[in-house]
């Protein structure tokens, strides 16, 4: 699959840099909870008039709720998405103080760290990715990097630039050789890398990479097995994580076990097959999740269309 085949690459973020700056001077300036005010009338707009993701955001509710959500469960569904784009910028500032951030399953993740392989985490668009950060902040030297297909890291590079600028980020861009060495070295020394397997990665990890469709909140979507052939490849223990949003001030940072594909079967099939069942556990894991936290996906486009 070619970046010019994948429906999520063509589409284009509404938001400018100047808009995005605009809001960072919104946040720090006024402060989070009268920036807060602001959301009710933004998630409104996009209701009304937000066209494709607007209904996009309905056929999910319909899919999680298991019925047509309500005109406020709508609603919701995009003040939640408002609020984690507004909390960005205080948690790329590194400014948790405002937070109640709780963490859950550091255990499973501190002993797959003590083995000094490193780990990927694979998340989803689910909450926030940004929580993460609160993380650095209780283990002391963790070293977290973003992992993502290289013209959105330069997208997203630009993007969080533009939301904290003094901020140290560390995105590496898959795609070339060398951007995979330095993956390897980044785990190599104890450092994480995180990255979303809720939307194709069109070249990233492996030519063999291939998109499956497979059953999720009650009919087939497509996810490509990208993330699990690059741990398959790296030799890397997996974890999911995710950054739940709780409403407020609050989000509960979540990790558990998904796969440890740091040992290569012996034949290509058997590996295929740990892969597999990687990717299937992966995307148990995701609707559970969604199941759990229905207003907390934030995907914005017909995931279901073949």
């Amino acid at each position: 699959m070619t970046p010019a085949d994948s429906p999520w690459t063509s589409q284009r973020e509404r938001s400018n840099l100047w808009a995005l700056a605009l809001m960072r001077r919104i946040a720090v300036g006024l402060g989070r909870p009268v920036a807060r005010l602001l959301l009710g009338p933004i998630a409104l707009y996009f209701l009304l008039f937000g066209g494709a993701p607007a209904r996009a955001s309905a056929q999910y509710l319909r899919r999680v709720l298991g019925r047509a959500p309500s005109f406020g469960e709508r609603l919701r569904h995009l003040h939640a998405f408002a609020s984690t784009v507004l909390d960005r910028v205080y948690l790329l500032q590194q400014r948790f103080d405002g937070f109640d951030i709780r963490i859950e399953g550091t255990g499973h993740l501190d002993a797959v760290l003590a083995r000094g392989q490193g780990a990927l985490l694979i998340g989803a668009h689910l909450g926030s990715f940004e929580v993460m950060r609160a993380l650095g902040q209780s283990r002391a030297g963790l070293r977290v990097a973003m992992v993502m297909y290289e013209e959105n890291a330069r997208m997203i590079n630009a993007t969080l630039k533009a939301i904290a600028p003094d901020t140290p980020l560390h995105i590496i861009a898959l795609g070339h050789l060398e951007s995979m060495l330095q993956l390897r070295r980044w785990l190599d020394d104890g450092g994480v890398g995180g990255l979303l397997g809720d939307r194709s990665l069109p070249g990233a990890a492996s030519a063999r990479s291939v998109s499956h469709r497979l059953p999720f909140l009650g009919d087939d979507a497509t996810f490509s097995d990208g993330p699990f052939r690059l741990a398959a490849l790296l030799r890397r223990p997996v974890v999911f994580m995710t950054g739940l949003y709780l409403g407020g001030n609050r989000y509960e940072l979540r990790f558990m076990p998904l796969a440890d594909l740091s040992e290569r079967p012996a034949g290509r099939e058997a590996q295929d097959a740990a892969i597999a069942e990687a990717q299937h556990r992966y995307v148990g894991m995701l609707e559970s999740l969604c199941r759990e936290h229905p207003f907390n996906w934030f995907n914005f486009y017909d995931f279901w269309k073949p």
